[in-house]
């Protein structure tokens, strides 16, 4: 052990007391941390990589995945500043519930079971069997709500929607999008359907009056995605639900310049951030989606209660 001045001046960071207090707590991987964190990869290696140093930190090999660990005997004037840290430190709460999302992630086994059930689902050829077919059913068990669909572009997924719910408001800030949707709505006597141009950060639609507000991968297109998740919050009904389908967090930088994405997705614990700093509860959140090929884009599903 490093003497008590060099080991203070190590956990003098906030960085490396926020990753000691996580650490004395459960054995992690980089990967956890990072997302736990919300930091860098490389600024967190660099934090264990001295913490390591110090004896502060112990890591083990498990396959090709290496687990870090406050080590025991860290001496009492460290393992002081720890306690200190943990009633003083800001985000010491917030990570903590971020550390135990993570390990229920961790140990959910049986999403990862429907993961793989999922994607057998069509590799075997039976006549009439698709997602497109299966999702056309699940549509009908709908019960008759009030839908937004924030984002809609064209509003195929509001049309499919309007086939069972009461009503559904779809917004898009393009006015080309809103107006194709208005023909095609038209065209096809879908009633129950009404296009609005306006911002997804600012729906225009009036308080409390929504029963699912519903962003379709479109909050990667917000420019500021807690603005839009406050907005949908602000639009339901007590007891409504917000849905969030959209990118897992990725580093395709061409995605910004293809399809105009302003976010490169979002993690699950960044949504679980944005949702309950929007004011929602019973925040849930899973991978329902990997893409077979490259690159490999997977889907996130985020939920939310008022």
């Amino acid at each position: 052990m490093a003497s008590i001045l060099k080991s203070l001046r190590v956990l003098s960071d906030p960085v490396r007391l926020r990753l000691m207090l996580l650490l004395v707590e459960e054995e992690l991987m980089v990967a956890e941390l990072q997302e736990i964190l919300g930091l860098a990869q490389s600024r967190i290696s660099a934090g264990l990589a001295l913490l390591k140093g110090e004896e502060f930190v112990a890591d083990r090999r498990v396959g090709k995945n290496i687990f870090y660990s406050a080590c025991a005997d860290i001496g009492d004037a460290p393992r002081a500043v720890l306690e200190a840290a943990r009633m003083e430190l800001k985000e010491a709460v917030e990570d903590r519930a971020h550390l135990v999302f993570t390990l229920r992630k961790r140990k959910d086994r049986a999403a990862e079971y429907f993961n793989r059930l999922a994607g057998k689902f069509g590799r075997a050829y039976v006549p009439g069997r698709s997602w497109e077919a299966l999702s056309h059913a699940l549509l009908r068990l709908l019960p008759p709500m009030v839908i937004a669909d924030l984002g809609a572009g064209e509003g195929t997924l509001s049309q499919l929607l309007a086939r069972t719910a009461k009503r559904v408001i779809a917004v898009d800030n393009s006015g080309k999008m809103v107006e194709f949707g208005e023909r095609l709505a038209k065209r096809n006597e879908v009633r129950n359907l009404e296009f609005r141009l306006g911002d997804i950060e600012d729906p225009p639609i009036e308080p409390g009056v929504v029963d699912v507000a519903l962003f379709s991968q479109a909050l990667h297109h917000a420019s500021v995605p807690q603005r839009a998740l406050a907005a949908a919050q602000r639009i339901l009904k007590p007891g409504g639900r917000v849905l969030v389908l959209d990118l897992l967090s990725h580093t395709h930088e061409k995605t910004r310049e293809l399809y105009g994405h302003v976010w490169l997705g979002f993690s699950e614990i960044e949504l679980h951030r944005m949702l309950k700093k929007a004011g929602f509860s019973k925040i849930e959140s899973s991978i329902v989606s990997r893409e077979a090929e490259a690159p490999h884009f997977q889907t996130v599903l985020a939920s939310g209660v008022k």
